[in-house]
């Protein structure tokens, strides 16, 4: 029994060694507490680990300088493309069309006989009554055909003058306020891609349309083109607002918090400073600064999300 219980003290004492070497190795701060260890390789530890997240690297940034250019706001629409000049033919007595002597795309001359009609009823025989074209121009529409019966008030034929073109289109409500003549705009057609054609507004509704709420405009070519024709279909980029000369950033290197705009411009140290700023007119990709910068400023166009104020930054192209 006296041997047994001498190998038992002679365990446990091992154990307890063993445990002490564990806890001194993995968890040294249990030993400072009481004053043993290597409290103070830890606090150094600590005290180096402090100096590295004090010691930022410098966030790599690439900056924009202010600098004045023009602005402008614009409207995307849809327009089509028509003849100024376009009228339609009305016979002066229904009947039966019996003979058309012009089809889509024939040139027609003022006074031109353009088709006959048969008033006769049965039972009673009628001359032919000419219909004459008032105007000079190209057949457009041609709706009807022989022997189908027409009334005064069916257009025979539709005849424009090819020879200036417009380009009719509806503003929302919300832009009405915005649209005056001389307007510039934009054209773009989907049989030309990559090609800009250039129009303003000479035409604007009294009114606007009880039913869609719009209003209706039409516009001219400034430099008219053959390729262009009647009946196209136009992507129109209205521009409603122009300024020149004012100070211009892009609009990626803004940042809205709680309702403000700010922006962060490099000083000549490469330190980032955060700037509130006034925004005025905008696009898509750029903005008017009102108040906040000067010309010469250098601002942060990516990565400035993850700047804050003081930050040094290494600037890239």
């Amino acid at each position: 029994m006296k041997k047994s219980g001498v190998i038992t003290i002679i365990i446990l004492f091992f154990i307890i060694i063993f445990a002490a070497l564990i806890t001194f190795t993995f968890f040294p701060q249990f030993f400072s507490i009481f004053g043993f260890g290597n409290g103070q390789s830890t606090n150094s530890q600590t005290q180096q680990s402090s100096g590295q997240r004090g010691a930022r690297s410098a966030s790599a940034v690439r900056v924009t300088p202010v600098v004045p250019d023009t602005i402008e706001r614009s409207v995307i629409i849809n327009g089509e493309i028509s003849a100024r000049n376009q009228i339609t033919i009305f016979p002066a007595i229904g009947g039966r069309l019996v003979e058309s002597f012009f089809s889509v795309g024939d040139r027609v001359n003022q006074g031109n006989v353009v088709a006959m009609i048969d008033p006769s009823r049965p039972g009673e025989v009628f001359s032919r009554n000419p219909v004459v074209s008032t105007v000079s121009g190209t057949v457009l529409q041609a709706p009807f055909s022989i022997g189908d019966t027409v009334t005064t008030q069916s257009g025979v034929l539709v005849v424009g003058d090819l020879s200036s073109l417009i380009i009719e289109a509806h503003i929302a409500e919300r832009f009405v306020a915005s649209i005056t003549l001389g307007l510039r705009a934009s054209l773009m057609f989907e049989a030309m891609p990559g090609e800009t054609f250039t129009a303003e507004v000479t035409e604007i509704a009294p009114v606007l349309d009880p039913l869609s709420r719009t209003l209706r405009i039409r516009l001219r070519f400034l430099t008219p083109d053959p390729r262009i024709r009647s009946g196209m279909f136009a992507t129109i980029s209205l521009v409603t607002s122009r300024k020149t000369n004012v100070p211009v950033i892009p609009r990626i290197s803004t940042i809205n918090t709680y309702g403000s705009w700010i922006v962060f411009v490099v000083d000549e140290k490469n330190i980032a400073r955060r700037r509130e700023i006034t925004l005025g007119l905008e696009n898509e990709e750029f903005v008017e600064v009102l108040d906040g910068l000067g010309y010469g400023d250098t601002v942060v166009s990516a990565g400035q999300n993850f700047l804050s104020d003081g930050d040094l930054v290494r600037i890239v192209e």
